[in-house]
C-alpha cells in the first residue's frame, strides 16, 4: 500500500513523527506539492493507493489520473480543496479530521480580540523602543482600551468551536448571541439563539466559526455590515471567502468597523494587493489558529486513525459518503 503526503511541511516541520502513517504503508513524504491545479499533483501521487493532502488542490482532472488512488485523506476538517463529488463516483472516500482544533482556534479567536482590546504587542514594542522610560506619567496607551464585560459577542456558526469560544467570552462577562443552521441544547445552555439579521443589529463584537459554503461564500459584505452596529468588531479564523475583503477594507477605512481581527484570507499565502494588508486597525495572522504542536499532534493520530479504518475496510470521518 503506498501512500504519499503531498504537502506535509506545515503539518510537520520537524517536530512530529510520521511513524504512524509509515506503519502502514510505504510512505512518502513532500513538503509542499502546489497550491494552485498543477500536472505535478498527479505526478507526485503516480501509483499511489492513498493520497494525504493540507491545501493541495485534487481536482476531476488529477483525480482521473491518478488510476490506482483508493483514498484521500485531508490533514484539516475543511475538505474544499478536493473534488469530493468526482471522488465519490469514482468510488474514492474523502476522509477528514473534524475535530482536533476546538481549543486551540477558540482561543486564538479570544486572543485576537484581546489584541485588539490592549494593543498588547504595540505597546511592548513601545516600552523597548524607550517610551515608557521617556514619558513624563508613570503609565501612558497609545490607542483606546477597551473593556468587554458587559459587550455582547454575536457567534456564527455555533458548533464545537463556537461554544468554547462561546464559554471564554461568557467567562469575561459577555453576553452571547449565537446564529446556526442546526440549534442545539448544549448551545441553548450558553447562548441565545437569534436570527443573523438580529446577530448583526445587536453584536459589538462578531465572530465566525461556519464552514465555507456556496451559500455563505462573501456573507460579510456591504450590505450585511451596514445592519452592524457602527464600531464593531469583526473576528474571523473560520474560513477567509466568508468575507468580501474590499467590503470589509472600506468598512474599516470608513470607521463602520472598529477593527478586525483575521487569521484567514481569501487566498492564501495572503496576495500582495490584498486590500485588507492597507486597511486601518486590521490584524492579520498567517493562518495559525490551527497550528499549536498539540492540535497538530491530534491531527496526525486522527489521520492514521482514517487510515487504519479504511485499511480494515470500516472507514470512518468519511465527508462524500
Amino acid at each position: 500500500m503506498k501512500i504519499v503526503v503531498l504537502d506535509g511541511y506545515t503539518e510537520n516541520p520537524g517536530d512530529l513523527s510520521w511513524a504512524e502513517l509509515r506503519a502502514l504503508g510505504d510512505l512518502t513524504v513532500y513538503d509542499r506539492t502546489s497550491y494552485v491545479e498543477s500536472p505535478l499533483i498527479a505526478q507526485r501521487i503516480g501509483d499511489a493507493d492513498i493520497a494525504v493532502v493540507n491545501k493541495t488542490p485534487l481536482s476531476r482532472q488529477t483525480i482521473d489520473a491518478c488510476p490506482n488512488l483508493q483514498l484521500i485523506a485531508v490533514l484539516a476538517t475543511g475538505y474544499n480543496i478536493v473534488d469530493c463529488a468526482h471522488a465519490k463516483e469514482r468510488g474514492i472516500p474523502v476522509v477528514n479530521v473534524p475535530t482536533y482544533g476546538t481549543a486551540s482556534v477558540s482561543q486564538f479567536s479570544i486572543a485576537l480580540l484581546l489584541e485588539i482590546c490592549h494593543h498588547i504587542g504595540h505597546h511592548s514594542d513601545s516600552v523597548h523602543a524607550g517610551g515608557w522610560a521617556a514619558t513624563p506619567d508613570w503609565c501612558y496607551w497609545d490607542y483606546p482600551l477597551i473593556e468587554l464585560a458587559g459587550k455582547t459577542m454575536g457567534i456564527i456558526g455555533f458548533g464545537r468551536i463556537g461554544q468554547a469560544e462561546a464559554r471564554i467570552a461568557a467567562a469575561m462577562g459577555m453576553h452571547i448571541l449565537a446564529y446556526d443552521l442546526y440549534p442545539n441544547d448544549s448551545g441553548r445552555a450558553i447562548a441565545e439563539y437569534v436570527s443573523l439579521d438580529q446577530l448583526y443589529a445587536r453584536s459589538d463584537v462578531i465572530t465566525l466559526h461556519c464552514n465555507l459554503t456556496p451559500e455563505n461564500t462573501g456573507m460579510i459584505n456591504k450590505s450585511s455590515i451596514a445592519k452592524m452596529k457602527d464600531g464593531a468588531i469583526l473576528i474571523n479564523n473560520a474560513r477567509g471567502q466568508l468575507l468580501n475583503e474590499q467590503d470589509v477594507a472600506d468598512a474599516l477605512n470608513s470607521g463602520k468597523l472598529a477593527a478586525a481581527g483575521l487569521d484567514v484570507v481569501s487566498a492564501e499565502p495572503i496576495r500582495a494587493d490584498d486590500p485588507l494588508l492597507r486597511a486601518k486597525n486590521c490584524i492579520i495572522t498567517p493562518h495559525i489558529s490551527w497550528a499549536p504542536r498539540e492540535s497538530r499532534q491530534r491531527i496526525m493520530d486522527t489521520t492514521a486513525d482514517n487510515i487504519r479504518a479504511f485499511l480494515s475496510g470500516s472507514p470512518i470521518n468519511v465527508v462524500n459518503a
